[in-house]
């Protein structure tokens, strides 16, 4: 007997219609999702909201769990079409295909952000209070017609999200990290930080997962480079990931990290759980924020102290932003080597003046020539990457860190993109370039057993073809 079947036989007189075949004829102007007067969409919202109360108190909770999600569906789908159907208070036409999905959205999903969430082509949802919701396509910012009935309808959605990872948002602490079941990297804050309303920001993880070979597709960077980070990554070098936000990071440090033999126990720490290597030996730590009485919290410093104690191979921070910066380079600098990690900064040398204000959060009474002599000597290799004007995401430089001169960090870069102008339509066009230096870890990759060869170090240009769309 289905899900309707049964509600219906529980019905006193059967006053339940069983749903018609034409119950969603022929479409109807729309007053969902922005679209029509404010009387409309306000009348549409208050029957929205009816029918799903409606349905919540028809279903008997404790028994859903044992239906599987696609029957569970189906079936619930039909009970409100049959509400929808014996429901005559309607003062507006009603598009009843897309306000059962709708409903159906707030049942089992993140209401009106699910249409967003499965779109392939949006890589950022942006909710500036509940009137206002822009997205990310194509690395370039459009706003849509999506709506929520108000801020307590979307506060309800951030609750839900961040309760389902074991975190809170509420007055006392109105700032929240999260993330989605699919990896999706999830902030919100609300009033009486957000003046305007409750805000939210969504970084999406796409549903193919990328490798090197969509970064040279999309022309982020050339095979030199590719084959050089891979090789660097085989022979357990130091790499340190820079760019700023929405740049691809994250993005090249789950890519880097592919290449990490199978053999190897990695553990990542992350602030937000986001990093989804393919590794079997991987063991993956997440900070917690304090409780309501401001205790428990654990932040990533002390999981980067744990994790030395859990016999790792590697380690994997997914984003370096304090003290932990001090505790991540003596790791390096004490056999842990091989590690990766990224940073947020615009340019290799910011990301090295980046990474001394953080060290000396930990350790004020730390010397600046000692600072830099530990940035020195547990660095290998930064690469810098940018998202460009068009959207494009391009590795602009890989730097490698030689050592000290005088009180300095020296650098020398490897490779370089360099930007040549921008076409008509927008297009940023622009060149690879290879600086002609033999980098000093090429030693440290060779003794792993890995040859490359010379010719890719010799000075040249390469000018990508016609470039993809940027992703």
């Amino acid at each position: 007997m289905s899900l309707l079947q049964r509600l219906k036989a529980g019905e006193e007189g059967g006053n339940v219609a069983r749903p018609a075949t034409t119950a969603a004829a022929a479409p109807v102007r729309d007053v969902s999702a922005g679209h029509g007067d404010l009387q409309s969409q306000h009348a549409y919202h208050e029957f929205k909201e009816r029918i799903h109360r409606r349905l919540i108190e028809k279903l008997d909770l404790a028994k859903l769990d044992t239906i599987p999600q696609e029957t569970l569906r189906v079936q619930v789908r039909e009970v409100i079409e049959s509400l929808l159907i014996a429901d005559e208070e309607v003062s507006f036409e009603l598009n009843r295909e897309g306000l059962t999905e709708e409903i159906l959205n707030e049942t089992f999903g993140l209401g009106p952000l699910e249409p967003l969430l499965h779109d392939p082509t949006i890589s950022d949802i942006l909710v500036n209070t509940s009137s206002q919701v822009y997205v990310e396509r194509f690395g370039k910012l459009e706003v849509t017609n999506t709506r929520f009935k108000d801020d307590v309808h979307l506060l309800n959605i951030i609750e839900r999200i961040v309760s389902k990872v074991g975190r809170r948002v509420d007055e006392s602490s109105p700032m929240v990290d999260a993330r989605l079941p699919d990896g999706s990297r999830v902030n919100a804050i609300i009033p009486p930080l957000a003046i305007d309303g409750p805000i939210l920001s969504i970084r999406k993880f796409g549903l193919h997962r990328l490798n090197m070979d969509d970064l040279l597709r999309l022309r982020s960077l050339t095979p030199s480079i590719a084959e050089l980070l891979a090789a660097a990554v085989r022979a357990r070098l130091n790499i340190l990931v820079s760019g700023g936000t929405g740049s691809g990071k994250t993005t090249l440090l789950n890519i880097l990290s592919g290449y990490i033999p199978s053999g190897e126990r990695i553990i990542t720490v992350e602030d937000a759980a986001e990093l989804q290597l393919q590794q079997r030996h991987t063991v993956r730590l997440e900070t917690r924020s304090a409780n309501i009485e401001g205790r428990g919290a654990v932040v990533q410093r002390d999981l980067v102290r744990n994790a030395l104690r859990m016999r790792p191979d590697r380690i994997i921070v997914g984003e370096v932003r304090g003290p932990e910066a001090l505790d991540m380079l003596q790791a390096m600098n004490t056999g842990h080597d091989g590690s990766l990690t990224t940073l947020h900064a615009n340019s290799p040398r910011d990301a090295l003046r980046r990474l001394e204000t953080m060290v000396l959060m930990a350790s004020g009474n730390l010397g600046d020539r000692a600072m830099r002599e530990q940035i020195s000597s547990a660095i290998n290799i930064i690469v810098q990457i940018s998202r460009l004007s068009d959207g494009s995401r391009k590795v602009v430089k890989v730097v490698e860190i030689v050592g000290m001169e005088g009180e300095t960090v020296s650098l020398q870069d490897i490779f370089l993109f360099e930007k040549l102008g921008i076409r008509e339509d927008g297009r940023v066009v622009g060149t690879f370039r290879t600086s002609g230096i033999r980098p000093r870890f090429i030693e440290q990759i060779e003794t792993a057993g890995i040859k490359l060869p010379d010719e890719m170090f010799e000075p040249r240009y390469e000018l990508p073809p016609e470039e993809e769309p940027a992703t």
